[in-house]
């Protein structure tokens, strides 16, 4: 099966193989040298040198996290949203007491940097700003450089991030960009399976977090930091991502960082050419269409969720449709991790195939057969 949803992805079989080890004590010498090594490795691809904490969660606990730990009731906090899961990072904020206020972008547009300095300048009491670097629900990946150069360069506000799904995927610079908390998982561009998640933590975060009064206890940083000078982790961990992980982190820096980043942007390329070649057309911009995950709107007269599920049962390839407000508008397309060309053109090579059995009249589809 050709699993091409933004995550969780396809684990390779090496990395699949490591997870069948034996237990170990996880409070033991052999966990504590895995879990000082694959820190290290993960404060590299965060490209950090500030701290890095590893939690068994989704990445939505990663967000609780960064909100929880810099953050106190009644805070005023900024929430920068293009999607679904920008929106998500506001309502953590909000069950937890801050006072949110919204600066909301339509689907498939990215971050105005002049309307987030408008709104910065309009409101001086924001604590702090989320935001959402990559937007898997509409593929649209934000510039988080420009974002940081507004909320630190201009206000000083400290900045929280989801890097869900563009840590180890897009170009991520933690300490370049004074991003104070960054929040990843393990399903997306690590090449692992659900599980893990990962948060850097800032000099600033830890100065939010001594004046935070949000209730936390199984995602309080301070707790990870104790037992991580020990070489153990507070909560019992997933022993077995543990070990995948630190498979995979060997991988990614052998490869490197830059290498990495190049694959990704070519097979991104690639996915959206093979997509308007087929004649459809890409939900986002071109000029802020993800690397990670390409959207594509559903033609008129298409139903979406025919066209999955004829794509599911006569090619074994598994898209994603949209989300709420974009559901049966759109399809996606994941393409992070080890993702090859070749599964791509199986992507094309179905769509072609499937999409005249489902209404859609084309040329370029007709001319290539299906």
């Amino acid at each position: 099966m050709n699993l091409r949803i933004p995550g969780p992805i396809p684990v390779p079989d090496d990395i699949l193989d490591a997870m069948s080890e034996p237990m170990i004590n996880h409070r033991g010498p052999q966990f504590k040298e895995i879990l000082y090594r694959v820190t290290d490795r993960l404060k590299q691809v965060f490209q950090t040198k500030s701290d890095v904490y590893i939690l068994t969660s989704s990445g939505t606990g990663a967000m609780e996290a960064a909100v929880v730990n810099t953050l106190s009731p009644d805070d005023h906090v900024l929430n920068v949203s293009v999607g679904v899961f920008g929106e998500r990072f506001g309502i953590i904020a909000s069950t937890f007491g801050a006072k949110v206020t919204e600066l909301s972008f339509p689907m498939g547009k990215a971050i105005e940097v002049g309307k987030l300095r408008q709104a910065l300048s309009a409101q001086p009491d924001i604590e702090a700003v989320l935001v959402t670097h990559n937007e898997t629900s509409t593929g649209v990946t934000n510039d988080l450089a420009a974002v940081a150069q507004v909320v630190k360069g201009e206000f000083d506000k400290l900045l929280l991030v989801d890097g869900i799904s563009s840590v180890c995927s897009l170009p991520v610079q933690t300490d370049a960009w004074q991003c104070d908390v960054i929040a990843t998982a393990s399903q997306k561009g690590w090449m692992l399976p659900p599980g893990l998640a990962f948060l850097s933590f800032s000099e600033r975060a830890w100065e939010a977090h001594q004046r935070a009064r949000m209730p936390r206890f199984y995602f309080d940083v301070s707790a990870y930091q104790r037992y991580l000078e020990i070489g153990q982790p507070p909560y019992t961990p997933s022993v077995s991502t543990m070990f995948a992980l630190d498979l995979a982190l060997e991988q990614i820096l052998t490869e490197g960082l830059g290498s990495l980043f190049e694959r990704h942007a070519t097979i991104g390329q690639m996915t959206r050419d093979g997509i308007r070649g087929l004649g459809l057309d890409l939900f986002p911009d071109e000029s802020v269409a993800s690397n990670t995950v390409t959207a594509v709107k559903v033609p008129e007269g298409v139903d979406s969720a025919l066209l999955l599920a004829q794509m599911r049962e006569d090619h074994e390839v598994v898209l994603g449709g949209g989300q709420q407000s974009l559901n049966g508008k759109i399809f996606r397309i994941g393409h992070m991790g080890r993702c090859t060309p070749e599964d791509i053109q199986d992507v094309l090579d179905g769509l072609a195939a499937v999409l005249p059995r489902v209404g859609f009249r084309s040329a370029t589809v007709g001319a290539t057969g299906g």
